[in-house]
């Protein structure tokens, strides 16, 4: 499997982080990482990674404002992509196909190729234009995702929710994983 990572400059940057690092322990998975100039700040002031360390992570990376990259083709073969964290900014652009940056060329790419395109949009509240937008998204094609925590899982720490919503991501595109306890159903 082939997946397109974005981490743009929403906060929550260890949901980018996390995902890659469950997707490097994925035999079968190949990761091609684009990082925002605002995902790169954010990830200096919310967390003790550095950029290098994240790219590590992934099987490919590339600049952001590349444009010519490989993942800008609908000849590049992808099975899917993923924008974790999803700022609002990259999610008007994708509304509206505003190929500024990689991130969003790759990502209006894989939506017109039809593949599954998952946002995890970090924002709240959402005005009625968010919202307009992730409609628009969502019959595009897009998979609107905001990292709601559940807690029928009993969290004890903060990486507890941030697993459970990875593990949410993880399960579109069918890829096992040990990041939380599934619902079984109420005991009786």
């Amino acid at each position: 499997m082939r997946l397109v990572v974005g981490i743009t400059g929403a906060s929550g940057v260890i949901y980018g982080i996390r995902l890659l690092q469950s997707l490097s322990r994925v035999k079968d998975v190949e990761t091609h990482l684009v990082i925002s100039e605002a995902a790169e700040e954010n990830i200096l002031y919310e967390t003790d990674w550095t950029i290098d360390k994240i790219k590590s992570l992934a099987n490919y990376t590339y600049d952001v404002a590349d444009i010519g990259a490989a993942p800008s083709s609908g000849s590049f073969k992808r099975d899917g992509m993923i924008v974790i964290p999803c700022s609002i900014k990259t999610m008007a652009a994708l509304s509206i196909s505003y190929n500024e940056n990689l991130i969003v060329r790759a990502g209006d790419v894989t939506l017109k190729e039809r593949k599954p395109l998952v946002l995890v949009v970090r924002e709240t509240p959402f005005h009625s234009g968010h919202l307009e937008s992730m409609l628009k998204l969502s019959r595009m094609g897009a998979i609107i995702m905001p990292p709601i925590p559940a807690f029928y899982h009993k969290p004890k720490k903060i990486d507890d929710l941030i697993n459970h919503s990875v593990g949410r991501v993880l399960e579109v595109f069918n890829i096992e994983h040990n990041l939380y306890e599934r619902w079984t159903g109420l005991p009786h």
